[in-house]
């Protein structure tokens, strides 16, 4: 197996142009695993630990460009702000020595369907969206088109993920994860929700129940219709159970579930239903609170 070291992100890109079947590694708390488990033999790996800049980020007040291989841990400590929902999930990940190392874009390339930033980034608005670079220029891959199957990708082969750029949260969001226990765990589902009330709308993730992660966009709809429909966003009231409930089924039928070892379809949706209620229920009491502190 070939190591490739590059020291600056010109070399990386030449680097894999030249070696496009390299496997890019920097955490490595994904390739590690497999190679150690021999469930992947690359010819190359492309080690980017070297490439200084994907470990930094901006916020120019409406998107945060987030650098690939930023920490999970510093994402918690540094981002909460601007990028709650997204937060939230990393402080689920692994152990603390796994978000020290793991990153955003290390997610993203492995693509799996139970990547715990996955929900975050989908629910944080169709501006999202993932910039790819090749010696060929850089392109800005939307979130929603990004994951292609089972651990699949957008990438073209000479392609290195160098940041995510996602819109700055201009409303209350939420992550919850089921498994049998709050981290180091591979989720059995996990659901993200943000509620945006400068456009009047709602946006959703549903992770680890279908072959790639994915939006519930009727789910999404129906509230966006209803709290335009009954003046909710401005007047804050409470929302009604039916309301709710009816949110749930919406985000539990967008699923594709399977059943595997850790957990049937059926459970999974049952969960999915339930989380989805939890998540909304304290969003808008947040969106609540901030109404009345505004006032």
């Amino acid at each position: 197996m070939e190591f490739l070291r590059p020291a600056s992100w010109d070399e990386a890109l030449a680097a894999k142009a030249a070696h496009p079947d390299a496997l890019p590694v920097c955490g490595g708390t994904d390739v590690m695993v497999e190679l150690n488990l021999d469930l992947r033999r690359p010819p190359a790996l492309l080690d980017l630990t070297r490439v200084a800049e994907l470990t930094t980020w901006s916020d120019d007040g409406a998107m945060v460009r987030l650098g690939a291989a930023v920490p999970y841990s510093r994402i918690i400590a540094e981002l909460s702000g601007p990028l709650p929902g997204l937060a939230l999930a990393a402080r689920t990940v692994g152990s603390p020595q796994i978000r020290n190392r793991g990153s955003v874009g290390g997610n993203l390339g492995a693509a799996s369907p139970a990547g715990d930033a996955h929900p975050a980034l989908l629910a944080a608005g169709r501006e999202a969206a993932v910039e790819a670079a090749s010696v060929r220029g850089t392109r800005l891959i939307p979130i929603d088109a990004f994951f292609t199957g089972v651990k699949r990708n957008a990438l073209a082969d000479d392609e290195l993920i160098r940041a995510v750029r996602i819109p700055v949260a201009d409303g209350p969001q939420q992550f919850a994860k089921v498994g049998p226990r709050n981290a180091m765990v591979i989720a059995v589902c996990a659901f993200g929700l943000a509620l945006h009330p400068r456009t009047g709308t709602v946006g959703t993730g549903i992770g680890s129940a279908a072959p790639t992660p994915r939006r519930a966009v009727e789910a999404e709809e129906y509230l966006r219709g209803e709290f335009a429909g009954r003046g909710l966003w401005e007047g804050g009231g409470a929302l009604d159970a039916g309301l709710v409930r009816r949110f749930g089924e919406l985000v539990a039928a967008a699923a594709a579930p399977i059943d595997d070892v850790r957990g049937s379809a059926a459970y999974r949706r049952h969960a999915l239903a339930v989380i989805a209620r939890r998540t909304l229920t304290w969003a808008w009491n947040d969106h609540r609170r901030q109404i009345r502190s505004a006032a």
